[in-house]
């Protein structure tokens, strides 16, 4: 990755709210900086992060990687470097421009349980798309299986998103460790999501993860999910809102 471009990859256990906070920070990042170019890449086979910013998703990378794999398939003799180059003018005509950011999502693999070839042609894409962008917001699949298999091979930021549970902040450990291994970031930190009182985060432990900001419940969140409203519509005083303005601030983004 060369250039200035800011890479911030959200993972965490599954139902802890990652999503919802990545969306956030796109919302974030597009009002305070209006000029910039930002990117969210919705990288969670379940293709959450579309409906959280209201986006309407027409074609994904992995339609594009199906089109691709169909060409060699019939014969083309063409070469890798020319269907790659190809493969990047569909990406960039399927990148979906909405106010103030960019939008593009992965898709589903090609048969359930296995991410191998999508998450090898993520990797490929994000690194080809990174320098053309300021912001790049990657919401990863629940888990560790994307850093496992180095998807988010350089990042500059890693945000790992928990709930108040053990089991939450025992995963995002367990990602931190991993990700020390194979993933090269700068600045790593954790979001406590859905805290329930200022008495239970005396009893959360991240380990040596600093966390960035803990995020109360909050009912206008869960009101706007219910509605079907986006995150870019929720105001700036809700929690999630709030919250994602401090990881950025605290990881000087």
């Amino acid at each position: 990755m060369q250039g200035n471009t800011k890479m911030i990859a959200v993972a965490g256990k599954g139902g802890v709210g990652k999503t919802s906070l990545a969306a956030a920070m796109v919302k974030v990042l597009v009002e305070r900086y209006p000029g910039r170019r930002i990117l969210a890449i919705d990288a969670d086979p379940a293709v959450g992060l579309s409906t959280a910013l209201g986006v309407d998703v027409q074609e994904t990378i992995d339609d594009i990687r199906k089109a691709v794999v169909a060409t060699v398939a019939d014969g083309d003799t063409r070469t890798a470097l020319e269907l790659l180059a190809e493969s990047e003018y569909r990406i960039y005509d399927a990148m979906t421009e909405c106010g103030g950011f960019s939008f593009i999502a992965v898709g589903r693999p090609e048969s359930a349980g296995c991410y191998c070839r999508v998450n090898n042609y993520l990797k490929a894409v994000i690194q080809l798309l990174a320098d053309n962008f300021d912001y790049v917001v990657i919401d990863g699949e629940a888990g560790i299986e994307q850093i496992n298999r180095r998807v988010m091979e350089k990042v500059t930021h890693l945000l790992l998103v928990t709930d108040s549970s053990r089991k939450g902040t025992q995963v995002i450990q367990t990602i931190r460790k991993v990700a020390d291994e194979l993933v090269m970031y700068e600045r790593v930190g954790a979001v406590v999501n859905r805290v329930l009182s200022a008495e239970s985060v005396m009893l959360i432990d991240t380990g040596d993860i600093p966390v960035l900001s803990y995020i109360y419940s909050d009912e206008r969140l869960a009101e706007a999910d219910l509605k079907g409203e986006s995150i870019l519509a929720l105001p700036a005083d809700t929690e999630l809102v709030r919250g994602a303005g401090e990881v950025l601030d605290r990881m000087g983004l």
